[in-house]
């Protein structure tokens, strides 16, 4: 599957659509190339290895407390280090983010996750080293 995003739920952007379109294309064009005996050379990708999802902060009878601070809103793929501000408050305290690592938040504040109790997921920075790879002769 392919997801690309983020976009308001129902709504169709012209934007999203193109590069749903434009990932489809490159995918088919590799599988095509592979199939016709192109061999690709070993490569390294950076990608986001996800480590746990991110709860709203929550008062004894479930309900939340704090909302995504401004400086995280719209900020997915970001770093984030401890001491940066996480949420905030309805008294307007901020809760920082006391990891002991930098880790890069996505899905921030998504309404299609609320009723799951996520506020956002906490991704880390890897590197994946692929082999060449070749159509195996028969």
């Amino acid at each position: 599957g392919v997801e690309v995003g983020p976009q308001p739920q129902g709504v169709a952007r012209a934007d999203v659509l193109d590069k749903m379109r434009k990932i489809v294309k490159h995918g088919l064009d590799f599988v095509q190339l592979f199939n016709e005996g192109k061999e690709f050379p070993p490569c390294t990708i950076e990608v986001f290895k996800i480590m746990e999802k991110v709860d709203y902060p929550r008062n004894k009878n479930g309900e939340i407390i704090a909302i995504i601070h401004p400086k995280l809103q719209d900020q997915d793929w970001q770093p984030l280090k401890s001491g940066d501000p996480l949420f905030l408050t309805l008294d307007g305290e901020v809760i920082p983010y006391q990891g002991n690592c930098t880790v890069y938040p996505t899905f921030i504040n998504e309404a299609a996750y609320y009723e799951k109790k996520q506020a956002f997921v906490k991704t880390e920075k890897i590197k994946l080293t692929a082999r060449h790879l070749r159509l195996p002769v028969s």
